[in-house]
């Protein structure tokens, strides 16, 4: 039975990746070490000889700028490709622009802990006071939403609600009609699309890490469920190298 091929990568790191830094719906730059993890991963995927037919990626340019490093090395800038805020990283609210070791100082390193890992409990909103909300809250890019659809925070759970209808309304139809798509987006929009494919509990999804720069594939049934695991293109050295960056940054304070 045919299988449909769908490829995600995790946008390459930010400088305020670098800097620690609670970045989610600011606009933050590709860093010189993410500019090189996009060009290592769309090297694999030439390397792999997998086209497209369709790309999705958010609003923000460190996902952008992934994808059209993939494209141009693979030669497919010539591709459709559909922004949508809804594959945007999860809004850190008030913690917007903080240090993450100098936030845990100040509130507690358990009350940073729950912020960043619980599943269904937000950081504090982020208000018109907030250094970063105009840049954030009244840029054109989100000019069409609805009045209330513009978050002021999310908790994952709530990063996966917003996604999940542009999965099932915007991609899946594509992918069921026999499109190849790529996806270049951030760790919790994606988490979402993972936790979605595989039935994964809310436990389970806080506890993966996805790499950046390293494009991940899935072969999904007619059903648009997975047929075997996920994989990671690249070498193992690389991919391992990768994964454990991830989780030592989840584990950051």
């Amino acid at each position: 039975m045919p299988t449909h091929p769908l490829v995600m990568v995790r946008h390459g790191e930010s400088t305020w990746n670098q800097e620690n830094r609670f970045c989610g719906w600011f606009d933050a730059e590709l860093s010189e070490k993410g500019a090189e993890e996009a060009r290592r991963g769309a090297h694999a995927i030439k390397d792999a000889k997998m086209e497209f037919d369709i790309c999705y990626t958010s609003v923000l340019k460190r996902a952008i700028h992934t994808l059209w490093t993939i494209l141009d090395t693979t030669d497919q800038m010539w591709l459709p490709v559909v922004r949508s805020w809804r594959l945007n990283e999860r809004h850190y609210g008030g913690l917007t622009g903080l240090n993450k070791a100098e936030t845990a100082a100040k509130h507690g390193e358990e009350q940073v802990k729950i912020w960043r890992r619980s599943f269904d409990i937000p950081p504090p909103p982020m208000d018109e006071k907030h250094p970063y909300y105009n840049c954030i809250s009244k840029e054109r890019r989100y000019a069409g939403l609805k009045p209330g659809e513009l978050p002021t925070r999310e908790s994952l759970k709530d990063t996966i609600a917003r996604a999940l209808p542009f999965w099932n309304d915007e991609i899946a139809p594509q992918i069921k009609a026999g499109k190849r798509v790529l996806i270049a987006a951030h760790g919790n929009s994606l988490r979402g699309i993972v936790k979605h494919l595989e039935g994964m509990s809310d436990q389970a999804i806080m506890e993966l890490n996805l790499p950046t720069g390293i494009p991940i594939v899935y072969e999904l049934d007619q059903a648009l469920k997975p047929t075997k695991p996920m994989h990671f293109l690249g070498d193992e050295e690389t991919v391992r190298k990768a994964m454990e960056a991830v989780a030592a940054q989840g584990k950051a304070k």
